[in-house]
């Protein structure tokens, strides 16, 4: 006989799912974005390239075309220009219907680049404010390295910018970033997941036993014990039990297949992490410098693997749109 918790809801699992976690699109796709209303988005070149090949947005690359042939330059400057643009532009369309904020990801090729990607985040800001987009409404992603870290730390505490930490794979890519006082973090779940599979021996997890669940549960209750401001939001997901064992977190942001799929399910979603209980637990307070920050990611194989070949593959999605933008200008 089944317990009473698994009795299925009148309700759907997005909808219990929501009034637990704050749920963010992870797509390019703004029709998807009016179907499942959720409060923010995330974008990152490779959902960006996606949607740049759909028809319905073939305007939007038409005007960053038109924008950077305004700016002018060589056709180096004009494509880096072509492709801020972009970035912006699907930024503002996304920004007319989910009610928060989008985040919008610097160039991945400036990962180790402190001031490259201070810049960059600074132009990028500047375009949203010349579309009437302020501030408060962009969270600005950067890769989880130590320069990452370092460019999030200026951005938030001199110019007031909110800063989405992404490719975090580790927990003291966590602190750091906390340490920094980073708005947000986005841990990936299930590229951690992917990791243990492929180099594990075990090929199954329950929930709460997955390891990208379970990094992500060390994460939210070190910063809930400790009143960090920064807040987690759970990425990257492959199944819906992945998502199911980290009902609580702050934030969980999941791709329109997933979303579909707790729309169109009545399974209860009950809290699994809650603030209260992570004040109540005894964990360990630890400190990260760079010499820390670099030893424990060397120390780590899964989440030095992870982090460069996630800086690699978004890499290579800006290299395909700028070749996209390429063609368009050289005619």
């Amino acid at each position: 006989m089944s317990e009473p918790a698994a009795k299925k809801s009148a309700v759907s699992a997005l909808e219990q799912l929501r009034k637990h976690t704050v749920v963010v699109a992870d797509t390019g796709d703004i029709e998807a974005m009016k179907a499942y209303k959720p409060t923010d988005a995330t974008t990152n070149p490779s959902l960006i390239l996606a949607a740049a090949k759909m028809p319905n947005y073939q305007s939007l690359l038409e005007a960053a075309v038109e924008y950077a042939q305004e700016e002018g330059g060589t056709l180096d400057e004009q494509v880096e220009n072509a492709m801020d643009k972009v970035y912006v532009l699907f930024g503002v369309e996304i920004l007319k219907i989910v009610p928060g904020r989008v985040s919008t990801e610097v160039d991945a090729r400036l990962s180790f680049d402190k001031n490259g990607m201070i810049q960059r985040a600074l132009k990028l800001i500047k375009l949203y404010k010349d579309a009437g987009i302020s501030k408060e409404r962009v969270l600005i992603k950067l890769s989880s390295t130590w320069e990452g870290v370092e460019a999030a730390r200026v951005l938030e505490n001199e110019y007031g910018i909110h800063c989405n930490m992404t490719l975090l794979f580790n927990f003291y890519q966590a602190v750091a970033c906390a340490e920094a006082g980073v708005t947000l973090i986005s841990p990936f779940v299930g590229r951690i997941y992917d990791w243990f599979v492929q180099n594990t021996d075990q090929k199954k997890f329950t929930p709460l036993d997955d390891p990208g669940v379970v990094s992500v549960t060390r994460i939210y209750n070190y910063y809930k014990k400790y009143g960090y401001k920064t807040v987690v939001m759970g990425a990257s997901f492959r199944n819906i039990g992945q998502i199911e064992g980290l009902v609580g977190c702050d934030l969980l942001t999941i791709s329109p297949s997933l979303l579909d799929q707790l729309a169109k399910s009545t399974d209860p979603m009950e809290a699994v992490l809650s603030a209260g209980k992570a004040k109540a637990m005894d964990i360990e307070k630890v400190t990260v410098d760079e010499k820390i920050f670099r030893w424990q990611m060397n120390e780590d194989a899964m989440a030095t693997d992870k982090l460069a070949d996630g800086i690699r593959k978004f890499a290579v999605d800006a290299v395909k749109l700028e070749n996209l933008f390429k063609e368009e200008l050289s005619e």
